[in-house]
């Protein structure tokens, strides 16, 4: 049994198909099939039912992969020990970032982080906070950006910046001639909220705000979408007011922005945190991102009366 096996393993296991594991592994699919049909024959099982489509772990294949996924992180580590005792900065450093984070924080930091550190290969998914907290258990992540608090004992947490909430509110919403927007108002209009589909933190962090379980289903239409910029064109056209991150409205229009109004202080705001397994050993990477993104959005971020609130959906 080698490691290189395992890696074959874990690929098709991932991509379901011999000859896409293959390239992503850059070998021949005939090689990387008899590396897999040699490590069945010596532990004389089947670890994938080949005639499936698309190809399939069998029962005993789900417990090997869970295995090999393990030992290959581990054997990962050595050469992480040696680049961090030699204060190497490069090589592989995958992290997931969160969908409402990712379009407004990723353009701020990825010039300065790649210039800074051209010897690091960044690899980036958009992967939702339930998909990266699984993701950074196995292995599969180094770190990732998200909403914070999560009460993972096995993650640890590294506050990056506060973000307060916005509201946008339309010129025709009866709301609009506020100056600016409370805790209250936003629970006097909750069915006149339009918000992202569940599944986004984003969308608890709200419902935390207002400490409701959910929202009135709109009388009119049922929607579910990812996009902010969905929310404020439906704004637009009268059927209600939605809330934004803060750095999601800095690139706005003027007339776009005439319809934001701030919180009143304590800001309700979400904290966002650069989180990774307590079992990590790229520290020297997970630093270097660390302190180029607080550099970045430092000048950005000004409120500092702010109240978080939880992503997690109480």
């Amino acid at each position: 049994m080698t490691i290189t096996q395992l890696h074959y393993v874990l690929a098709v296991a991932e991509y379901k198909n011999f000859t896409l594991a293959a390239e992503k592994c850059f070998v021949t699919q005939p090689t990387l099939s008899m590396q897999i049909q040699k490590l069945e024959e010596e532990l004389d099982v089947q670890i994938f039912d080949r005639g499936k489509k698309p190809i399939q772990l069998t029962d005993v294949g789900q417990q090997i992969v869970t295995q090999a996924r393990s030992i290959v992180n581990e054997s990962n580590r050595i050469k992480d020990i040696v680049d961090q005792q030699k204060g190497y900065i490069g090589g592989d450093f995958k992290i997931g970032i969160i969908p409402t984070v990712m379009p407004t924080l990723l353009p701020m930091f990825i010039t300065n982080f790649t210039n800074k550190y051209p010897k690091v290969n960044l690899i980036i998914e958009e992967r939702t906070t339930e998909e990266i907290i699984k993701m950074l258990k196995s292995g599969q992540l180094d770190a990732a950006i998200a909403a914070t608090p999560l009460s993972e004992e096995s993650i640890k947490e590294v506050v990056l910046y506060y973000e307060p909430f916005v509201a946008y509110i339309p010129e025709n919403n009866p709301a609009f001639g506020k100056k600016e927007f409370s805790v209250k108002d936003l629970e006097d209009n909750l069915n006149n909220i339009l918000l992202l589909q569940d599944g986004h933190c984003f969308r608890n962090n709200v419902l935390n705000i207002c400490k409701a379980a959910s929202l009135p289903q709109h009388n009119r239409f049922h929607l579910e979408s990812g996009s902010f910029e969905t929310m404020v064109k439906l704004a637009d056209e009268g059927l209600g007011m939605t809330l934004l991150p803060y750095l999601h409205t800095l690139d706005m229009s003027e007339k776009a922005k005439s319809k934001l109004r701030h919180f009143t202080e304590p800001r309700p705001s979400r904290e966002v945190s650069l989180i990774y397994s307590k079992k990590e050993l790229k520290l020297h990477l997970i630093d270097a991102l660390r302190t180029t993104i607080t550099g970045v959005v430092r000048g950005a971020i000004a409120f500092h009366n702010v109240e978080i609130t939880s992503p997690l959906h109480k």
